[in-house]
């Protein structure tokens, strides 16, 4: 397979080595080659700008739960991701702290559904999350949706 000095060194030569595939059978580059230009290949490929989220103070949104609450990381989980999740609770942290972050992947989903929005180029992220629509609980699993509606009743 191998010549014995290629064995006892552990070096083998580029031209030795056999070609690696990729996607769509093309093969990897020479060591040696030009650089191929940069492309963005998802968003967390890229480089995300800072933010510095502010809180979204809106007088209809005081029914709900704070951020840290766990009907939010069990309800609002299950219904839009535990990253989406992560991320509002990173914007609130920031946005009550004062402080800036990068910009999360998942806040065009966040402003989907209400739970960011975007004013004058400014981020505002709730605070108070409000509980589930009946969209979101529809979506739910049977087992989740009666864990809900206990958690409701009760709270």
């Amino acid at each position: 397979m191998s010549s014995p000095d290629v064995a006892a060194s552990g070096v083998v030569p580029i031209e030795a080595r056999p070609p690696f595939e990729q996607a769509g059978d093309a093969v990897a580059p020479r060591p040696d080659a030009a650089p191929l230009p940069f492309r963005v290949l998802r968003p967390t490929a890229g480089v995300r700008p800072t933010i510095a989220p502010l809180v979204w103070d809106d007088p209809l949104a005081t029914l709900g739960y704070p951020t840290d609450h766990r009907y939010v990381r069990r309800f609002w989980t299950a219904a839009i991701g535990p990253g989406a999740v992560a991320d509002l609770i990173r914007l609130a942290v920031a946005a009550s702290r004062d402080r800036s972050l990068l910009t999360p992947v998942s806040l065009p989903e966040l402003m989907r559904e209400g739970l960011c929005t975007l004013r004058d180029a400014r981020v505002y992220v709730r605070t108070t999350i409000p509980p589930l629509s009946k969209r979101h609980v529809e979506l739910l699993s049977p087992r989740l949706r009666r864990e809900h509606a206990r958690e409701r009743l009760s709270g």
